[in-house]
């Protein structure tokens, strides 16, 4: 024994050695190769796990480091011979199975730590070329390529002792994943990754249409995945397949054997037509048959002439085209929305490559439009009237103020009483007496002069003078918000209206002698108009022709009513999804009135009894906001159109919450949900073996 190596053992542990030597039996020569390999038969009964990593380090000759921490006694016993190789693996097993790890440093000393203290040391970070074997302790980071690391990393977690020395850690900017425990077990989690990692391969395959149309083989794919219930396939399973228009081509993605699968079939499909005529139908999926016939004819003229060669061909192109034998119809049938052209093979391949191309999916533009108007309005009215008897005193009329002159007239009409008066008359000789009763008071005069009053307005009056004192203050606001949107169709005017049409004369007629006149009336719309036309461009940019209009009732006049009017009308470009301002109005009026008397309306205090006083303020914030956005698919339709309908949904179930007020028990009506399914209707046989009655059994009687 070398010198470094007696340090390790006390005397006691010399002694429990020598026994442990008596019971390891070293057979040299048992397998002769270029030298002689030792053979080791482990036998340990009771023994102190400390004296065992000693016995191990002093065979294998190596230098070990044990930490305090590890205690315990081991009983392990082997029926075979070990070389030196299976041997250490046999010293890793027992400290794994005793919950210990050896960590290896770069100078060759190993330390004996605990599971769980071995993952934060100087583990070594192994590769694909040298993975570790046994219970070696390891780090490993894995690529992972097809699949999201932080689903995977879980489901992981559930093979690994992470209350040990296992360790799994995802980095999810790079798609890592990080394993530390015993290189058996990383070795197995790494098998574990990459056979998920390949059910998960994704890759894109390109199948090239030579006489087919590919929207077409892509629609009969489809419809076969979805009659064989792809919903109850993962999604993996589920190969994606969309049409390049452009290049005619089908492109396919998914696991490879679902990829091939539809691959094959598209192949299959993709043969020429077994027929030799000339006539062929083409049934159209979203353009207008009878738009796309003058395209389509212009289109073959066009090719006829190009055929035939300069201008004079494309003068004649039809009778060219005759006379050649290239006699081109094209028909449309409104009914089943198709198209049945008559060409030759050649050109009917070069129309309907233009079919193809016309007759796509157009997108569709949500506008939303906001308008927001905030309007406040203050006013304030102080005036003091007075008059005398005899001549004199002030009168106002500015503002709310009432003149005190058509208040003391009016007065004065109510206060005379008209006197009643007797005639005498003869008639017949007879002597006939007629009386006239004392007439009321006539207070019509005073009603109509004070029906103007807003406000408070006190008066008195002794002896020959009289004054009146009137204030007001009003305060008036409003708060307006009108969110109008309609979905349309790229390059397709659409019209809002929600108001109502209110009738306005325009002119009227009288009869003979001013008597029975005519009256011309016609209706207005008044409310919210909003007419766009939206024009999609290359990109995400959309153009949109915009008339914009808010109209409301203002008043009666003398004449007809008034009508409130604000309207838009311009043209802007927009990005998808983004608000642009269309106009606004920001308005402040500020009017100040005052009557006074010359001189004595200056006096301070005192003034104000000769002199009346009205101010108001009003302001006005009005903007009218536009936003666009493109829908290009249908799903993201139905995602905008169970936004809308989840948010009416939950006003009416708030109002239903909060109740009507004196009717707490009336049930109001609340939109389904939207997910709900629609239950038909039972078919005629099912409603008829509902309505026979079940039959009797023979023997039996009711």
């Amino acid at each position: 024994m070398k010198s470094g190596q007696s340090a390790f053992f006390s005397r006691r542990s010399l002694a429990s050695l020598m026994v442990a030597a008596a019971l390891t039996v070293v057979i040299p020569g048992v397998t002769v190769v270029a030298q002689e390999e030792v053979m080791y038969s482990p036998n340990f009964k009771g023994t102190d796990i400390n004296e065992f990593i000693n016995i191990v380090g002093m065979n294998l000759k190596k230098t070990i480091i044990v930490d305090p921490q590890v205690r315990g006694r081991i009983n392990v016993r082997s029926y075979e011979m070990l070389n030196e190789q299976q041997y250490y693996q046999f010293f890793l097993n027992v400290l794994e199975v005793y919950s210990f790890a050896v960590v290896e440093m770069d100078n060759g000393v190993l330390k004996v730590v605990r599971n769980k203290d071995a993952k934060t040391s100087n583990i070594p970070v192994v590769s694909d070329d040298a993975p570790g074997r046994g219970d070696e302790m390891v780090t490993r980071v894995v690529q992972v390529r097809n699949v999201s690391v932080r689903e995977l990393a879980p489901l992981l977690r559930q093979f690994s002792n992470q209350a040990g020395g296992g360790h799994v850690v995802n980095y999810d900017p790079s798609n890592v994943i990080m394993m530390t425990g015993p290189a058996a077990v990383v070795n197995r989690l790494v098998d574990i990754i990459q056979r998920v990692d390949k059910a998960g391969d994704q890759e894109l395959e390109i199948v090239k249409m030579q006489y087919a149309s590919a929207p077409e083989i892509v629609r009969i794919l489809e419809s076969i995945y979805k009659s064989q219930g792809r919903a109850e396939q993962p999604d993996f399973l589920v190969p994606r397949i969309v049409a390049d228009e452009r290049t005619n081509s089908v492109i396919v993605s998914g696991e490879l054997q679902a990829r091939q699968r539809v691959i094959e079939l598209a192949k299959r499909l993709d043969s020429e037509l077994q027929t030799s005529g000339n006539t062929r139908v083409f049934y159209l999926k979203y353009a207008k048959a009878e738009e796309l016939v003058p395209v389509l004819k212009g289109v073959s003229e066009s090719i006829v002439a190009e055929v035939q060669g300069g201008a004079a061909g494309a003068q004649g192109g039809r009778g060219a085209a005759a006379n050649t034998g290239r006699a081109i119809s094209i028909e449309a049938h409104a009914d089943s929305n198709s198209l049945v052209i008559t060409a030759q093979p050649d050109m009917m391949r070069s129309l309907e490559e233009v079919l193809r191309q016309l007759d796509i999916r157009r997108a569709q533009v949500l506008v939303e439009a906001i308008i927001v108007e905030v309007f406040e309005g203050d006013g304030t009215d102080f005036g003091v009237q007075w008059l005398n008897a005899n001549g004199g005193g002030t009168n106002f009329s500015n503002g709310n103020t009432i003149p005190i002159i058509s208040v003391a007239g009016g007065a004065a009409v109510a206060s005379q009483v008209t006197k009643g008066s007797t005639t005498t008359t003869i008639i017949d000789g007879r002597e006939v007496v007629t009386s006239v009763p004392d007439s009321n008071r006539d207070y019509s005069a005073l009603a109509q002069v004070l029906s103007g009053l807003n406000g408070a307005m006190m008066g008195f009056y002794k002896g020959d003078w009289a004054a009146i004192l009137q204030a007001v203050r009003t305060s008036t606001n409003s708060n307006v918000l009108a969110t109008p949107h309609i979905t349309t169709m790229d390059n397709q005017e659409a019209f809002f209206l929600v108001g109502q049409e209110v009738p306005v004369i325009t002119g009227s007629t009288t009869g003979s002698n001013n008597t029975n006149p005519f009256q011309q009336v016609q209706r207005q719309e008044v409310g919210i108009k909003l007419k766009v036309t939206p024009q999609i461009n290359e990109g995400d940019a959309v153009q949109l022709t915009i008339e914009q209009e808010v109209s409301s009732i203002g008043g009666a006049t003398a004449v007809d009513i008034t009508i409130n009017k604000r309207e838009i009308k311009t043209t802007v470009m927009a990005d998808d999804g983004a608000t642009v301002v269309l106009g606004g109005l920001i308005d402040e009026d500020v009017q100040e009135s005052e009557s006074k008397v010359p001189l004595l309306g200056d006096i301070p205090i005192l003034g104000h009894l000769f002199k009346s006083t009205s101010v108001t303020k009003q302001k006005r914030n009005l903007m009218v906001f536009i936003k666009a956005t493109i829908v290009r698919e249908g799903s993201a339709i139905s995602g905008i159109s169970k936004t809308k309908y989840n948010y009416i949904r939950a006003e009416q179930l708030k109002r239903e919450e909060e109740g009507i007020r004196l009717m707490p028990n009336t049930k109001q009506v609340v939109l389904p949900q939207w997910d709900d399914s629609l239950a038909l209707p039972p078919t005629f046989d099912e409603y008829m073996n509902k309505q026979q009655p079940v039959a009797a059994e023979p023997g039996k009687q009711d």
